[in-house]
């Protein structure tokens, strides 16, 4: 493994050289590589919900290319190399493991998250130390995708006693934020029913989290189940040798019916 390794960092080194390297490789920057970072890793995740392994040895690969890449931009600057990078890690598995690392005992998984969360709290206290006082939401990356930006967020408040006791009361404010999307849609204030509609959102992915679901999978999951129902609804129509144009939408309906009955252990 070792050797692979070694050989992925020299790679890269050749890849970057002034003279020697590729022109497409010397353009990049931190910048310009967000977007690969965020493909590589949405990627990963297909090969996981795919089943796929060898794909998924495959995106691996792609993904840890961006981490090589980027700590080849870093050790050119003189700032960090990917050793440090590997270090940097090291000593977070082990400050945060203290059961696994030392002679520390948990009594409970609960016991357990509570130091792992206070272990966090002292990391990004230390890494904003010099700055003003952290928030305990700061370190929460604001290029997540919403729905997970939005969970960690309300994680965060939960674990400092910012959160309902259980889980009935959230039921009861999706409702009102609902009603409330009523109200700003009958305004005719679009700026109020974005500012709603977000709200609704962020209740919703509040009632996720408290009944242990994870809203962002959740809703891949359910856009999947959509795009299969609609893909029955046009082998259906194009069946008929028409277009979706020239049904009624009462039609488009009962086959919609006729997709969640068929495609329902799919």
């Amino acid at each position: 493994m070792l050797k692979n390794t070694e050989h992925l960092l020299e790679i890269m080194a050749r890849l970057r050289h002034p003279e020697q390297g590729c022109a497409w490789d010397l353009k990049q920057d931190f910048t310009t590589l967000i977007p690969y970072v965020i493909e590589e890793a949405y990627e990963v995740v297909d090969a996981i919900e795919r089943n796929d392994l060898d794909d998924l040895r495959s995106e691996l690969g792609d993904l840890l290319l961006q981490v090589v890449f980027h700590s080849q931009l870093a050790d050119e600057k003189g700032l960090f190399d990917f050793e440090q990078v590997a270090a940097s890690i090291c000593d977070k598995l082990i400050r945060r493991h203290p059961h696994v690392f030392s002679d520390t005992v948990f009594a409970s998984d609960e016991e357990r998250h509570q130091a792992w969360e206070r272990a966090k709290a002292e990391e990004r206290k230390e890494k904003h130390r010099s700055a003003a006082p952290a928030s305990v939401l700061s370190g929460v990356a604001a290029s997540l995708p919403a729905l997970l930006e939005c969970e960690k967020i309300q994680d965060r408040a939960a674990h400092h006693g910012f959160d309902w006791p259980d889980t009935l009361p959230v039921f009861d404010k999706v409702m009102e934020e609902l009603e409330e999307v009523r109200e700003a849609w009958k305004s005719g204030d679009r700026a109020h029913v974005q500012e709603e509609v977000g709200d609704l959102l962020l209740v919703v992915v509040n009632l996720a989290r408290h009944l242990q679901v994870n809203a962002e999978l959740a809703l891949k999951e359910s856009t999947k189940k959509f795009s299969r129902r609609f893909q029955y609804i046009e082998r259906q129509v194009e069946a008929s040798g028409r277009t979706l144009a020239d049904c009624e939408l009462d039609e488009l309906d009962r086959y919609w019916n006729e997709a969640k009955r068929a495609l329902k252990k799919t």
